[in-house]
Order: C-alpha cells, then structure tokens, then sequence
C-alpha cells in the first residue's frame, strides 16, 4: 500500500525560471502567481522568471518566491490527482506544508514569509552571524564541537538534516572555531556557508517575537493533513500551536531528519519533494533507502512522477 508524504523545500532552493513551466502549462499554477502577485504588490513572475539572481537571493523575495513555485507545483500535482497523506517542510517550507493543509490562507502566507524574510534579515547585522556545515560527523560531536566553541561566543545546531549533514549557525568566530573543532573530531568536511545570517539559532529570538505579532493577524483553520513540525518532529496537536511553534522554528534548531523518520515509522513509503530544487530529495535518500523518492518542479519531473505514481 503506498503512502506519500509531500515534502516543501526551504532558503537556498530558489533559482531565476522556477515556476515558470507550471505556470505556461497550467492555469491553477498561473493563479497561484497571480494571487502572490495582488498580496505583495509586485510581479511575482518576474521576480521568480526573469529575476536578477541578487533580487531573488534577499531573504524577504525568497522566503515569498519559493513558497509560491511550491504551492503552485503542489496545485499542479492536486489537479493530477495526486494528494498526500502527510506533510511537512523544511524551515521555510513549513509554511508551503501548513498552506497546502489548507491550516493558511496562501494570500497570508506569503505576506507572513515576506515578513518573517525581512525580520530574520534584520536581526542581526550583516557579518556578525553565519552558518557552517557538517559532512560525515554524527550530532553527539557536532554539539559537542559546538559546546567547546562556545567561549567565542554564540554556536549552535541549526539544522539536522541527514544523518552525514548537520548544520551550525551562530556567531561569525564561534562558528569559525567550531568549524576547526569538528575537523579535529572526525568531520569529514567542515565549511562556512554564503548565507546572510545566522538562521535557526538564539541570535533570531528577537525576529520570532516580530514574527508572532505577524501569525497573530491571521485566521488558522483546521488541518486537512497532519503536519509535521520542524522544532518538534510530530504532529501539530492542534491549531492553537501553529504559531508557537513557527516561531520557535525560528530561533530553534530544524530536526529534519528525526521528521523524516517520523514520517518513515508511521508507514510512508513514498516521499514527493513539491517544489523548487532537490535538497530534501538528497536529504532522504541518507536517511532510508528504503523509501521512493521523486520531486516535481517542472514539466518533466512532473511527467516522471505521475509515471511513477500510476
């Protein structure tokens, strides 16, 4: 018996053209647009199809751009007859999950993401922070490089992605000596990320209090999925904990991959990555190899799932 869970990517998975396939081929795709378009005050289209790179790249057009090529790309597959059982997504992508749940309206989503973009953004000032990762260590010596490095200053997990990828996010020097610590402790790759803040940890308290004032403007309705929550790995108990739990996913570490097993143990066999890039799809295929895997982002992915799917 199959069981899908659709997965939602998050930051890093934009690029110029995304969306754009959807969108010529498929009205539901082009209203999706449309509406991001009429909620934000700009052309979504041209942001997401002609960029520049350095336009999409700034975390309030991103957080927006990827949610909306995510839930135009989770439309097109509901058209098809394609729906999940469970869903969720990752940091940003938690969102597109909550969307496609019908828990938000899209129109609120995107103007909350464009906030929560600018407030993550603005926390802490350009060069302070920064985020480095992890190949090939396993978590009980990244938090421990983490807690060594700590004398510099902020340094803590950010995200849990694979078992062989772990992120860190802090404190420019902290992460720096963390980074020299891991290498020591076994890593096999240790590298500072390009990214403009130190998402994912304590520096960020301050833009998920901002955030909250956001989540609060909005009306939540009831699931039609479960979800699952990335500071938690299980399922939102009820409406009344979205908020607090989105913004904890702020200043909190992502468990990425305890989500993923989450889902795996409760009997999905079949994991669809809805939206821009493949970053989960990698992420997954670490965590089981015994789970189907696929994305849909464009006209020919969509063609192989639904294949896949029939």
């Amino acid at each position: 018996m199959r069981k899908i869970a659709f997965v939602f990517p998050g930051q890093g998975a934009q690029y110029v053209g995304m969306g754009k396939e959807f969108v010529e081929n498929f009205k539901i795709a082009n209203d999706v647009f449309e509406k991001a378009s009429n909620s934000l005050g700009y052309d979504m289209k041209k942001l997401c199809f002609e960029g520049p790179e350095e336009e999409l790249k700034k975390t309030e057009n991103t957080q927006p751009a990827i949610l909306t090529a995510s839930i135009a790309s989770y439309e097109v597959l509901k058209e098809h007859g394609i729906e999940p059982k469970i869903v969720a997504g990752l940091s940003l992508g938690e969102f597109s999950a909550l969307v496609a749940s019908k828990v938000m309206a899209f129109e609120d989503a995107v103007r909350v993401v464009k906030a929560r973009g600018k407030y993550m953004q603005e926390e802490v000032p350009i060069g302070v922070g920064t985020m480095a990762a992890f190949i090939g260590l396993d978590r009980e010596k990244v938090i421990e490089a983490c807690n060594r490095a700590s004398e510099f200053g902020v340094v803590e997990p950010a995200n849990f992605n694979s078992p062989i990828q772990i992120v860190i996010s802090g404190e420019v020097k902290a992460v720096e000596k963390a980074v020299k610590i891991g290498k020591e402790l076994g890593a096999k790759k240790a590298k500072i990320l390009k990214v403009s803040a130190p998402f994912h940890s304590s520096m960020l308290y301050g833009a998920g209090e901002k955030l909250a004032k956001e989540l609060h403007k909005i009306e939540l309705n009831d699931f039609i999925y479960p979800v699952v929550a990335n500071v938690t790995a299980d399922y939102y108990d009820s409406i009344s904990s979205v908020n607090e739990l989105l913004v904890r996913q702020v200043s909190n570490s992502v468990l990425w991959e305890d989500s993923v097993r989450k889902m795996i143990l409760d009997g999905v066999n079949t994991f669809v990555e809805v939206g821009p890039g493949k970053a989960l799809s990698g992420f997954i295929k670490r965590i089981s190899r015994d789970v189907q895997i696929l994305n849909v982002e464009d006209m020919t992915s969509l063609e192989k799932a639904l294949k896949a799917l029939a």
